[in-house]
């Protein structure tokens, strides 16, 4: 949920391969030549994550301490136990994570288009998405690294994992997957509003009833009945579902398939609503 933003780190003309001729009318040339420019602008996200950690304040420090507080202060009034709570809540936490970071893309992109960044890369023969793929793809980098911060302080307060390796990993592949199809709803909100902060106020606005009306804190037998009709359809439900299955055993194939179709379906509507915003804007 962070705000903070890199300094300009936007590649020279020269830093970014030029399409070949034939790349404008398609085929096997054109698409390696997109895959070189996505990937160079997608190494440009890397670039200020690395020289700015401090975006990474979100993905680290923040789900600490909601582990530290719903853990410690609520954890023995909702389950009667802190060591229950903390295999309940650890795989709910981590896609909590992902999912609030995701919407600082969005912030970030809104930024750049304001100093211009984009005007450059308008200037440069590369494909009008590039950018915006670029930045979807760099952002994997803060999800992982704030997947492994929550799974190993859940591992230092007593959470672990009751299935396998195998599984675990697929819990942790199906976030990334569901939080890369939330950042083009990120990257659309950027490319509408004209500043960032808006971006993070549309933001809060979203993903606060997707995670707190969902399972991740509680479960939903304890909810009244009106919001249990929400819980159930509620995407991020789903999700969490899953991961704990994935990670703590319990039925997958229903809330994994959820969540899979939830991610192509969010992906396919706001990808290129989120292109076509972008053309208009720059």
């Amino acid at each position: 949920m962070s705000t903070l933003t890199a300094p300009d780190t936007a590649p020279s003309t020269s830093a970014i391969p030029a399409a070949p001729m034939g790349s404008q009318y398609g085929g096997r040339d054109g698409l390696r030549a997109s895959t070189q420019h996505v990937l160079t602008l997608a190494g440009r996200t890397i670039t200020k994550i690395r020289r700015t950690p401090e975006q990474l304040v979100d993905a680290t420090l923040q789900p600490i301490l909601f582990v530290i507080l719903f853990v410690y202060l609520f954890g023995a009034a909702v389950a009667g136990s802190r060591h229950d709570y903390t295999e309940f809540v650890i795989p709910s936490i981590m896609a909590q994570t992902l999912l609030f970071a995701s919407m600082t893309i969005g912030v970030n992109l809104n930024t750049d288009i304001k100093k211009g960044v984009f005007d450059r890369f308008r200037s440069l023969p590369i494909s009008r998405s590039a950018p915006l793929i670029g930045a979807v793809l760099g952002e994997l980098v803060r999800f992982v690294i704030g997947a492994c911060f929550v799974i190993g302080f859940g591992y230092v307060i007593g959470f672990r994992v009751h299935t396998n390796a195998f599984e675990a990993i697929a819990g942790v592949l199906l976030v990334l997957l569901f939080a890369i199809s939330v950042c083009w709803v990120s990257v659309f909100i950027g490319m509408l509003v004209r500043e960032p902060g808006a971006v993070q106020g549309f933001g809060f606005l979203l993903m606060f009833p997707l995670t707190f009306g969902s399972t991740t804190f509680v479960k939903a037998a304890t909810l009244p009945g009106w919001l249990q009709a929400w819980v159930h359809v509620n995407p991020v439900t789903h999700l969490v579902e899953a991961v704990r299955g994935l990670m703590l055993g319990g039925p997958v194939a229903w809330p994994v398939a959820q969540s899979l179709l939830w991610s192509f379906g969010i992906a396919a509507v706001f990808m290129p609503l989120a292109i076509r915003a972008y053309r208009r804007k720059v």
